[in-house]
């Protein structure tokens, strides 16, 4: 299956571990309806969380970092019709 070409809106993001041992578990489907991803790990102990060039959030840990391309004014207070369980998917 083709990757699908990125938009003007979509964002996106990178994890950098210092070592594979910091990943708990990667689940990628093979041709499954449900072509969900997971990637789980430790960034660690968090060192510092900011945003750098006003338009990344870097959120540094002893044992890797996570970038994800946010701008600060772009953080909202949850919608109180925005709940848990539409996050989880109806869990």
């Amino acid at each position: 299956m083709p990757s699908e070409r990125p938009t003007k809106n979509d964002r996106f993001f990178s994890v950098e571990l210092n070592s594979k041992n910091q990943i708990k578990s990667i689940s990628l489907t093979n041709g499954a309806k449900n072509e969900d991803i997971i990637i789980e790990g430790t960034i660690g102990n968090l060192i510092q969380a900011s945003f750098t060039e006003g338009i990344m959030l870097e959120v540094i840990g002893e044992k890797g970092i996570l970038r994800l391309d946010l701008q600060e004014q772009e953080i909202t207070k949850p919608k109180e019709t925005f709940t848990k369980t539409a996050i989880n998917g109806g869990d």
